[in-house]
């Protein structure tokens, strides 16, 4: 895959099986051995990477959803919401990036950075003045990620998922000449 024609296409309503499927493996990847109960993990993925739920998402106008594709596979996504509220940001078109997973073994093939340029792009066409995200504060990668494409740590805020408490660092970057 060293020499992979990496692309980022829009997704559509009948890419939910893929995404879904992607969000659960890639979801699993980085987060799984965090889950001391494997049924809180499971749980979960059913609930956020459910095909119906996926699906639904898809239809909403103010979600956009992306496939990052090596050699014509689908190996990642993104999500922007746009028209998100937070605390930490003050701006008044604000949009979230939900989510950019890539799976484990595509990792540091630039199919991430295409990901999140491409959304990034869309989010300041769109009119966004600045986007946010919420990252693991042990996922050192994912923020060094971040920090390198000009998001700044803006915010801290707890989740619970089952018995399991996690803290996520909250950043943002304004969007101003991204267009």
């Amino acid at each position: 895959m060293e020499n992979a024609k990496i692309e980022v296409v829009v997704a559509r309503p009948e890419d939910a099986r893929i995404i879904a499927l992607l969000g659960r493996i890639t979801f699993s990847e980085t987060f799984g051995h965090l889950f001391r109960d494997p049924s809180d993990l499971l749980h979960y993925c059913s609930n956020t990477f459910g095909l119906e739920k996926i699906s639904r998402s898809l239809l909403k106008k103010e979600n956009l959803f992306w496939l990052g594709l090596a050699d014509g596979l689908p190996v990642g996504y993104a999500k922007l919401k746009l028209d998100v509220n937070s605390d930490f940001v003050k701006a008044s078109r604000v949009g979230q990036l939900q989510k950019i997973y890539v799976l484990k073994d595509f990792l540091g093939y630039g199919i991430g950075l295409k990901l999140q340029d491409t959304l990034l792009s869309q989010a300041a066409a769109l009119g966004c003045e600045e986007v946010w995200l919420s990252v693991l504060n042990e996922n050192s990668r994912a923020i060094r990620f971040y920090e390198k494409n000009g998001f700044k740590i803006v915010g801290h805020h707890d989740y619970t998922i089952g018995k399991e408490h996690f803290e996520f660092e909250v950043m943002s970057k304004a969007l101003s000449g991204e267009s």
